[in-house]
């Protein structure tokens, strides 16, 4: 809630409340080690729904032959598990596309962490759940706390056993849950007897992962988790309500931190009250206008305290306030914080008169946040240094008289005219344009300057400072102080104004970046963009580092060519790299390095470092341009991350395409090499009793077919090579497809066969031998798949600047919608006429031949009957016209 008590909704609350409208609901059940029981919670609560007339289906559940488990599977409807073939073995997986075609209210998951098999649309299980979830179907899911990707690290340190599965810590803060939890003792108990693990494998996890300290770590690990959930949970809720209040329902710590000495004895005792109270905490810097006439000292201490405070485990913020009062209590209220520290230095009683003391209005005016306020002992320099007044530029006060002068002379010509008040308030207008364009003291001075110009030039006596009339020692009073509080009002709306325009430059930047950032796909090309951007932004020399494939850091961009980094900046970098945490000038490692390095990350995954140096040898990033640093390196992050997993996701698809290259082919092989060779090894067998006609014609036709399909495998290889040479002439279809029927004749027998193809069709441009190939393969899939006595048919038509050649066959047909698909390499659509026998290249070597030609393809139903129809189709441009003909003979 704002300082002022106006509560208001927070509108990234509504709209994530809004992005929920129309998605099912997450319930996890978090368990802190196997057999606390998840999954048998899962399932009664299920049943329960189910009872209460909910529809509910199990997706998947892994019951280990647990008999309790498997009890409570019994009379629930339970999704059929996909089969996956995989190296040999058979893999089950939840049924997605079941799961959604059924539709039902409520789907249980079991083990939301599971990798799906090789084949799967997504890799993980937890992706399948947001599908899921996206389709409006709540789901019911368990898993560990050793499998949350932020506590990945943490659960390896004591358990010595690093898991590979994890989720995002994004899938939990977005789900409720539910602790499933048992003592250390009982689950021991249970893994004791069996109820776990098999004996033999119950033994050996009793003496690693399931020892008593580990299972208490484990538990106090999952209780945390599950609280800081139900926290953020409930502060989006009180959010989106706009309800006011700290709702204290865990510890939320903030320090403030300034430009005075001491700041990191403040963020060193807040680390300390986190820890006890096992709360999260922010470090807090208020960028007041003074912030803009800092000093580099001042600038160094307070990045050097922000510095301290990410190493120790703090989140920074920096926020825009016309003081520092209101900027804390504004931070205290949307952070819906309890706990504050503040600094209190030794301040003189002159200065709390003038100024007030920070400390007690905060006690004072934020009575729901406890107030831990720690004395700090300002150092030799700030006690006995005053610090330099800001008068402002002579030029202003230069202008400001030429104003005050300027209404003199208005007012002169006007006395006669007008009242003498109204004179005097002619005078506001130097005041408030000082004020506003140079701030407060030049706004004084034109308050001041007025009074005594309105005294000597228009108050009797006048051409003196005296005045005779006491009424007007009122006016002349109240000139001054509406003058004054004129002066105040406006510098401090122009302080407003300046904060508001440095936060929109700042957002503006920010957005600019991204925008130019996110449409790039290429890494080196990302690199040298982030690398001239930071440069631009914060005049800085900058250098991006990213790892190589032997693990060592390597330069990806640089935005000077002459840049240096000597034996001490790559120890630097190396070290911002390993742990996460920034290196070199301005942080508290490796302080002698001249670049100051900070990591890249993505989740708990650190994508590189980013070094940035001056020339000055000072600390290359201010401490207000901290916020500003931090933004572009998340970005930069989300980025490179995009990238990576664009790559990832291409060496995937290379991989399974292999993979399923590889099993097609190994499958071809085995039947279509050995049904020719079978069938030509019996007629040599019977050639001992004498060499007949059938034996001769079964040698020669399975030979031919055996040779086809070598062919067709040297083709495909060819193609994938992109070694296809084209010999271009002009050809006469009638021929063509002549020759083509004469040679496909083993592969049409049974068929009778029609040439429907006109003499007067013009001459084609294209390559003799590839257009032989490609209809040869399509009067083979004719032959092949047409129905056993049917006729096939050649047709050639000249329509409409295109000339179009077909195979048509009577069969099933292909299945609508997918008529594209039988042109890929080794595809066989199930429930149609291409799904028996063959390797599935012949029709991806008809598209690969026809394109290298410029030839399209097509592949439709007959619209005449039942059939399919196989169509190239050659263009105006491939098409000789009458004239060319002539003139070649």
């Amino acid at each position: 809630m704002p300082p002022n008590g106006d509560a208001r909704p927070d509108p990234d609350a509504l709209l994530r409340a809004a992005a929920q409208e129309g998605r099912g609901r997450l319930k996890i059940f978090l368990g802190a080690a196997p057999g606390v029981g998840k999954t048998y919670e899962m399932l009664s609560e299920g049943k329960a729904r189910r009872r209460d007339g909910v529809d509910v289906v199990v997706g998947v559940v892994e019951t280990h032959g647990r008999a309790e488990t498997e009890a409570l599977t019994r009379g629930q409807e339970i999704v059929a598990r996909r089969a996956v073939n995989h190296d040999g073995h058979v893999l089950h997986e939840m049924d997605l596309d079941a799961v959604l075609a059924r539709a039902p209210r409520l789907v249980l998951v079991d083990e939301l962490a599971h990798t799906n098999a090789p084949g799967s649309r997504h890799p993980k299980r937890y992706q399948d759940v947001e599908e899921l979830l996206a389709a409006g179907i709540d789901v019911y899911s368990t898993i560990n706390i050793q499998h949350v990707e932020s506590l990945n690290d943490v659960v390896a340190s004591f358990t010595r056993v690093r898991v590979r599965e994890t989720v995002p810590d994004s899938i939990l803060e977005a789900a409720e849950i539910e602790v499933v939890d048992i003592p250390p003792d009982e689950l021991i108990e249970r893994l004791k007897a069996g109820k776990v693990y098999l004996p033999a494998e119950a033994t050996r996890a009793l003496g690693h992962f399931f020892s008593r300290s580990n299972l208490s770590a484990l538990r106090e690990l999952a209780l945390r988790r599950a609280a800081q959930a139900v926290d953020a949970r409930m502060l989006d809720d009180v959010r989106a309500l706009g309800l006011g209040g700290t709702w204290a329902g865990s510890e939320r710590i903030v320090v403030a931190i300034s430009e005075l000495p001491g700041s990191d004895v403040l963020v060193r005792a807040a680390k300390r009250i986190a820890d006890g109270l096992r709360g999260p905490w922010t470090a807090l810097f208020v960028e007041t206008p003074r912030a803009a006439h800092f000093t580099d000292a001042q600038h160094a201490r307070v990045a050097a305290a922000m510095t301290l405070a990410t190493q120790l485990g703090a989140a920074v913020a920096t926020v825009p306030a016309t003081n520092v009062v209101e900027g804390i209590q504004g931070f205290l209220a949307d952070a819906r914080a309890t706990q504050l520290v503040l600094g209190k230095s030794p301040r003189s009683r002159w200065f709390e008169l003038r100024h007030g003391s920070v400390v007690d209005r905060l006690v004072r005016d934020t009575p729901d946040v406890t107030v831990h306020v720690l004395p700090v002992a300002a150092g030799r320099s700030e006690r006995g240094a005053r610090r330099p007044a800001r008068w402002g530029a002579p030029s202003g006060y230069a202008v400001t008289g030429a104003m005050v002068a300027g209404v003199t002379a208005a007012g002169s010509a006007l006395v006669h005219v007008i009242d003498l008040g109204n004179v005097a308030l002619l005078y506001l207008l130097p005041v408030m344009a000082a004020a506003s364009l140079y701030g407060l003291r030049t706004g004084l001075f034109a308050g001041f300057a007025s009074t005594l110009a309105y005294n000597f030039f228009f108050l009797p006596p006048v051409g003196t400072l005296s005045i005779n009339n006491p009424e007007n020692v009122i006016s002349v009073v109240v000139l001054l102080g509406i003058a004054f509080a004129t002066s105040q009002l406006t510098a401090r709306v122009r302080a407003q104004a300046d904060l508001a325009a440095a936060s929109a430059r700042t957002n503006a930047t920010l957005a600019g970046f991204l925008r130019q950032i996110a449409a790039v796909n290429d890494v080196d090309q990302a690199a040298r963009m982030i690398c001239d951007d930071v440069r631009r932004l914060l005049d800085v020399h900058v250098v991006l580092l990213g790892a190589a494939a032997g693990g060592a850091l390597e330069v990806l961009a640089a935005s000077d060519p002459g840049y240096r980094l000597d034996a001490m900046d790559n120890a630097a970098a190396n070290w911002a790299f390993d742990t996460g945490s920034a290196a070199g000038k301005g942080s508290g490692t490796l302080t002698a390095s001249e670049w100051l390095f900070q990591p890249l990350k993505a989740g708990a995954r650190t994508l590189g470092v980013l070094g940035v140096a001056n020339d000055g040898g000072t600390n290359p990033v201010r401490a207000d341009q901290l916020p500003l640093l931090s933004s572009l390196l998340d970005q930069s992050a989300l980025v490179l991350e995009r990238l990576r997993l664009q790559a990832e996701m291409r060496d995937l698809d290379v991989v399974r395409t292999r993979d399923r290259l590889r099993a097609a082919l190994l499958s071809s092989v085995s039947h279509d090499l050995r049904t020719p060779l079978t069938a030509v090894m019996a007629a040599a067998d019977q050639l001992d009793h004498g060499a007949t006609p059938e034996l001769i014609g079964t040698i020669k036709g399975e030979s031919a077919r055996l040779n086809r399909f070598v062919a067709n495998l040297l083709d495909m290889a060819r193609v994938e090579a992109g070694a296809i040479r084209l010999n271009v002439e002009a050809i006469d279809l009638s021929d063509a497809v002549t020759g083509a029927a004469h040679d496909a004749r083993r592969a049409l027998e049974g068929h009778g066969v029609r040439l429907d193809v006109p003499p007067d069709l013009p001459l084609v441009r294209a390559d003799p031998q590839l257009l032989h190939h490609c209809l040869l393969n399509l009067l083979d899939n004719a032959g092949r798949y047409g129905d056993p006595g049917s006729e096939i048919v050649i047709e050639g038509r000249h329509r409409f600047g295109a000339l179009r050649l077909a195979v048509l066959d009577h069969g099933p047909g292909l299945p609508p919608g997918r008529e594209a698909e039988v042109f890929e390499t080794f595809t066989r659509l199930e429930g149609s006429d291409r799904a028996i026998g063959g390797t599935g290249l012949g029709l991806a070597i008809v598209k690969a031949f026809a394109e290298a030609m410029g030839i399209m393809v097509e592949a439709s139903n007959r619209s005449d009957g039942a059939g399919a129809s196989f169509a190239l189709v050659f263009p105006a441009a491939s098409i000789v016209r009458d004239a060319e003909v002539e003139g070649r003979s």
